[in-house]
């Protein structure tokens, strides 16, 4: 979907932000830039909808080197999201989110479905915010008005500079993981920028670490966890890498389909009483949903005294997850 084939920019003052960079984004997948400020990430980012130009090298998109296709256009295919948002305030958040859709000439009636659908899922009602005007919002409502709006196009690609940076903890977090759960939806190529190695780890299908303009590390965050390639990567990451693996790496990533010897277990949670009602040896048994971290998975499952945990959202099974998946995600499977 995206390439970098020996990339390095250069700016005229003679500061290399980033030198002969290589590494290829796979369609439907987030890649995570995290580094240090300064290291180059941002710049890298924005080679993609040409808001900067390589100096050497090539960036291809879908196949097609980007520096052959219109910016305009380029720049309507791709959403964007930034730490300051970018809401025009003198817009309702229907009026913001409808932006890019009638900028490509989208009929009136698509336009209105689309803003609806994805206030939806943004777990904005439209019925109740679609006329607000941004001002009225809390940070975290302006900013899911913001990924909606960078969504409002369907882009194959979406870019994220810091999305969630200016956000208190308990809101950055919430948003993260309910980011994980659209991510499942969506399926659309995305490029995200943060310095956090915590957020890089939890949001990325790979992560791309950069030091000072190079490419230090690319690979899958069970890789880089249990691997680091150098001495920068190591640091970077921090100690107890084993820990901090369990409390990053979300349940989605290790869990797996119910199989026969499950169906006690599943059955249990999606009978007639409340969610976490299924028995084990250590008594009741508390399911887990696909964004929370392997860490509380693994808790649970020992407290439960089971050998599975079932994985519901909106109270309903969709899948289990082992003791075995959290280990062998923790080795670097993830």
């Amino acid at each position: 979907m995206i390439e970098f084939e020996n990339v390095t920019k250069e700016y005229p003052d003679g500061t290399v932000a980033i030198e002969d960079i290589s590494f290829a984004v796979e369609e439907g997948t987030t890649t995570v830039l995290v580094g240090p400020s300064g290291c180059g990430k941002t710049t890298t980012m924005k080679l993609v909808n040409r808001l900067e130009d390589p100096t050497e090298g090539t960036v291809y998109f879908d196949g097609t080197d980007i520096s052959k296709l219109d910016e305009i256009e380029l720049r309507r295919d791709i959403g964007y999201v930034i730490q300051e948002i970018g809401l025009f305030d003198h817009m309702t958040v229907g009026e913001n989110v409808a932006t890019v859709p009638e900028l490509k000439s989208w009929d009136e009636a698509r336009i209105d479905n689309r803003v609806d659908e994805l206030l939806e899922l943004m777990d904005l009602p439209p019925e109740q915010y679609r006329d607000q005007y941004p001002s009225e919002l809390s940070g975290g409502q302006r900013q899911r008005v913001g990924v909606a709006r960078a969504l409002a196009a369907d882009p194959d690609v979406m870019l994220m500079d810091e999305p969630f940076g200016a956000l208190d903890p308990i809101t950055r977090e919430n948003l993260q993981n309910e980011f994980l759960d659209i991510q499942e939806e969506i399926n659309t190529t995305i490029l995200f920028v943060t310095h956090s190695i915590d957020e890089a780890l939890k949001m990325g299908d790979r992560i791309a670490i950069f030091d000072v303009g190079e490419l230090v590390q690319y690979d899958t965050p069970g890789e880089i966890l249990s691997d680091p390639k150098n001495e920068f990567v190591e640091d970077f990451i921090g100690a107890d890498r084993t820990l901090k693996q369990l409390q990053v790496t979300p349940v989605r990533k290790v869990m797996e389909e119910p199989t026969d010897d499950h169906r006690e277990l599943v059955a249990a949670i999606e009978g007639d009483g409340p969610v976490g009602t299924a028995v084990g040896d250590g008594g009741e048994v508390v399911p887990v949903e696909p964004t929370d971290s392997t860490q509380v998975a693994l808790s649970r499952l020992i407290q439960g005294g089971v050998d599975a945990l079932p994985v519901t959202r909106d109270g309903e099974v969709v899948g289990v997850v082992t003791e075995a998946a959290i280990r062998d995600g923790r080795n670097g499977g993830s």
